[in-house]
């Protein structure tokens, strides 16, 4: 072959590689095994109100798919796109003030207002965002810490929707679907929260294989290089902030009508912000189910440990419950959806060199 035609070659083969890269599906087909899996967890699910029938069994399931449904949130930020939130609680707040204060004083359905707060949490992202997003790093963090403390600071003192005593919401036993309420059991408040984290983790799992989901990655990774490809950087962060607030107001519309009282010290504390991170950290940053692990490992401990040692062990519960986050964060620091994933990849080199032993 001359050197004339060795680019010529070259070329050819480049551009048939292109192509077949080009003609792979985006979307990987699920194994039979991943399938079967996983509609035996949806029926596990759909079946454990009724295998443990319990008030703190239902209360438990509750909390994990809470947190996990917040995680998750602050995991379209921070994790896909590469901005650390310290003051996501903010929007937990204001799905909980918008939806509980129309229902409190002019008896709005709870659902109306969940997309009212959906609304104004939207809204306060674009607010938000658009001064903050220009920051990176530290600096981002920062000043999202300081807007969650101010925004905490100006509910305690506006008496307009009760300042720092917050709102009673009003028990109602007519139409419980109706008015979000249900006063005989916790399994409809089970039901509801499940949907929610199922919505959300659809709602994920389709971000990311979408092109913005690619776009987020990208920012996250190289937002110059991102940039430098024609990628609008700041027009994406600004959606993933409003996507992450939509969520975060919809979970704090679930808690308000959970625990019918709301206040700032409640709803707006640093301390909610600073578990949903660590949630989502040690479950697995920038993944689809690592929010979702870290909730279902730390929600229950964290009962655990309060139940059985915080009455009588002082301190030595939150020891413990911050003693397993270091460790996860010292030996994996991809959480432990990420020592799942290492042991399955072990696993197939296992089996690929047996294969080629034989």
């Amino acid at each position: 072959m001359s050197s004339s035609t060795v680019p010529s070659a070259m070329n050819s083969e480049g551009a048939q590689t292109l192509q077949a890269a080009l003609a792979e599906p985006l979307r990987a087909r699920l194994s039979l095994r991943t399938k079967l899996a996983g509609l035996l967890g949806l029926l596990a699910l759909l079946t454990y109100p009724f295998a443990l029938n319990t008030p703190f069994a239902h209360h438990v399931m509750i909390l994990i798919f809470l947190y996990a449904l917040m995680a998750q949130s602050w995991n379209i930020l921070a994790g896909y796109c590469g901005q650390i939130s310290l003051g996501h609680v903010v929007f937990f707040g204001i799905g909980a003030y918008s939806s509980g204060y129309l229902f409190a004083t002019y008896h709005v359905s709870p659902w109306l207002g969940m997309l009212v707060g959906i609304t104004i949490a939207a809204v306060m992202a674009v607010v938000i965002g658009i001064p903050t997003l220009r920051l990176r790093g530290h600096y981002f963090a920062i000043a999202t810490l300081v807007i969650g403390e101010s925004v905490q600071i100006v509910f305690q003192r506006w008496e307009f929707v009760g300042a720092a005593s917050g709102i009673w919401l009003p028990i109602v036993r007519e139409h419980p679907y109706v008015n979000f309420q249900f006063n005989e059991s916790k399994i409809p408040y089970y039901y509801i929260a499940l949907a929610f984290l199922v919505l959300v983790c659809l709602a994920v799992a389709y971000l990311e294989r979408s092109k913005a989901g690619f776009y987020f990655r990208a920012i996250r990774e190289e937002p110059e290089a991102a940039s430098s490809l024609g990628i609008n950087v700041s027009l994406y962060k600004v959606i993933a902030f409003m996507m992450s607030a939509a969520f975060m107001a919809m979970a704090g519309t679930f808690y308000a009508q959970y625990v019918l009282v709301i206040d700032p010290e409640t709803v707006f504390p640093l301390a909610l912000s600073i578990l949903v991170l660590l949630i989502a950290v040690m479950g697995g940053v920038g993944t689809l189910w690592g929010p979702v692990i870290g909730a279902a490992v730390l929600v229950p401990l964290s009962e655990a440990t309060r139940i059985y040692l915080g009455g009588t062990g002082g301190t030595v519960d939150l020891m413990l419950y911050g003693a397993l986050i270091v460790l996860i964060c010292i030996f994996r620091p991809s959480g432990l959806l990420g020592l799942f994933k290492h042991r399955r990849v072990r696993a197939l080199l296992r089996e690929g060199s047996k294969r080629g032993n034989a």
